[in-house]
């Protein structure tokens, strides 16, 4: 119950961290939030309801009834003489000797047989070590192979079913279009002295370097064209945009773009108006636009003209800038307060490092991996590496503890000590994790499929560290497990003296023997 408690709290701890207000991403936060209030229902349900069955089953059993019908199970010779309904309902083992008997049918289970006949005397033999060794410095170059190509998520196509129309449309954009950003709306919400030059040219250099769709310049084209000055004052400026320009065929598409109430003294002004950019960018980097949204969002609260940048699609842009940076941080605050946690629970240090080395390893390969298996590092996959560092050290940290705290015997056989220990409940936890794992493979979600593939990731390399690495590791790294050789004391010693005499035939005799 100490270790489930322990475990809980880590839970809490790590999930709790993303509850709060550090988390910048309301999706993330409320899924941590329901993630605590479950674990903390669960310790509940142990505590209470769960524990209190298996003492009325274990006293069941005590007094050989029956699981289900609570009645005491007859003796062999009697139940045969019952009808066969009755056998058939009550037939149960029967035996006086029950601790000999839950020894044998634990040994005798096929994952124990397994680890202690087979698997724990293979992987400590001299000559598989190596051949582990060199399986791990391979997985250490993939994973490192993968980490130096990991990119922050920013594809559309992630957040949606995978048979959808948007799936066709954003790699159809991608393939073809993937060099210029999205049609970005420039939206100016309040009146301003188009017809001054000074403003003018504000305008211009604001929408500088852009493919631009803009009824503003397409207008002082105009004016050009017609041999007059842009500097016009604003009544001329505003019959020429309304009754000339607009009414030409050529501009009349602008008719939209531009707002101009009748006020009550039949002035006419420029209310709001909007254009459209479109930003060429570098296929292979995303964060230009990024950047590009940002410089827009900066110079719109500086600007002398007061004008917003939108697109449908900065709505995900916004979630996946904001959607790496926090839950790295809060991750690395989880990490920091599960070994600052853990170093005042431990009963060596050294358990500390080396828990910490495996969280690391394992960290680094699935980040690694997930790359390599086309997984972005998003909102979802960085929850899963908070996951991920709960998972490890539930896991891994009974093995390494074993290993550590026994005595007296060398470390191949502390190594397989704490496999036959440990090792079932890890491998039936992994094929139970499993089992509820796949189904989500068949969900036809993106977002579901980087969440499988990131928790697969996780579970495998966990497996991977508890039955291959550090088995092996800990068989010829610190530290040592040399035997102590204690004096044996006798507490009842007894010192015997004899004399010995020799007769004249050479006949030896003892003649006094003496105890002390």
């Amino acid at each position: 119950m100490i270790s489930f408690s322990l475990t809980t709290g880590m839970y809490l701890v790590t999930f709790g961290i993303g509850a709060s207000p550090f988390t910048n991403i309301e999706a993330a936060r409320i899924f941590c939030r329901n993630s605590c209030i479950a674990i903390l229902f669960n310790y509940l349900y142990i505590l209470s309801f769960y524990g209190s069955s298996l003492v009325f089953t274990g006293y069941i059993e005590n007094n050989y009834q029956h699981s289900i019908f609570c009645r005491k199970v007859p003796k062999p010779e009697i139940l045969q003489v019952k009808s066969l309904w009755y056998r058939f309902l009550m037939t149960a083992k029967f035996t006086e000797d029950t601790d000999s008997e839950e020894t044998n049918s634990y040994e005798s289970h096929l994952l124990v047989c397994f680890l202690r006949r087979y698997y724990c005397d293979w992987i400590t033999n001299t000559y598989v070590k190596p051949f582990v060794v060199l399986f791990y410095l391979v997985y250490i170059s993939f994973a490192l192979m993968g980490y130096l190509q990991v990119n922050e998520g920013s594809d559309l196509s992630n957040i949606v079913a995978t048979e959808t129309r948007t799936i066709t449309y954003t790699s159809i954009q991608q393939k073809y279009f993937s060099n210029y950003s999205p049609v970005i709306g420039f939206y100016i919400y309040e009146s301003i002295e188009y017809w001054n030059t000074s403003v003018q040219e504000d305008v211009l250099e604001y929408t500088k370097g852009f493919v631009r769709i803009s009824w503003f310049e397409s207008y002082l084209s105009y004016l050009r064209k017609l041999n007059m000055s842009t500097g016009l004052p604003k009544k001329n400026f505003t019959d020429i945009l309304r009754y000339s320009f607009l009414k030409n065929p050529r501009y009349a598409h602008f008719y939209e773009d531009i707002i101009i109430p009748k006020k009550y003294n039949n002035e006419v002004d420029v209310v709001a108006s909007r254009m459209f950019l479109i930003a060429k960018t570098m296929e292979t980097n995303r964060e230009e636009l990024y950047d590009l949204l940002e410089t827009l969002r900066k110079l719109s609260l500086t600007s002398k003209v007061k004008f917003i940048v939108f697109n449908p699609s900065f709505v995900y842009m916004d979630r996946y800038a904001s959607s790496v940076g926090a839950p790295l941080q809060n991750s690395c605050i989880s990490a920091l307060f599960l070994l600052f946690f853990s170093a005042f629970l431990v009963a060596s240090s050294i358990i500390n490092i080396w828990i910490t080395l495996t969280v690391a390893s394992v960290e680094f390969g699935v980040i690694g991996f997930m790359t390599l298996w086309k997984v972005e590092l998003d909102c979802i996959s960085v929850l899963c590496l908070i996951y991920g560092i709960n998972y490890t050290i539930d896991n891994c940290a009974p093995l390494i503890s074993t290993f550590i705290l026994g005595k007296e015997f060398t470390r191949t056989k502390w190594v397989k000590n704490s496999l036959e220990v440990h090792g079932v409940a890890i491998l039936q936890g992994y094929l139970c994790y499993m089992v509820g794992l796949f189904p989500l493979a068949a969900v036809p979600s993106n977002l579901t499929r980087t969440l499988f593939r990131c928790l697969f990731l996780i579970a495998f390399v966990t497996l991977f560290h508890c039955f291959a690495i550090l088995p092996v590791m800990l068989t010829f790294v610190p530290p040592s497990k040399k035997k102590r050789k204690e004096k044996k004391i006798q507490e009842n010693r007894e010192e015997i003296e004899c004399v010995e005499m020799v007769d004249l035939d050479s006949t030896r005799v003892v003649d006094q023997i003496t105890t002390v």
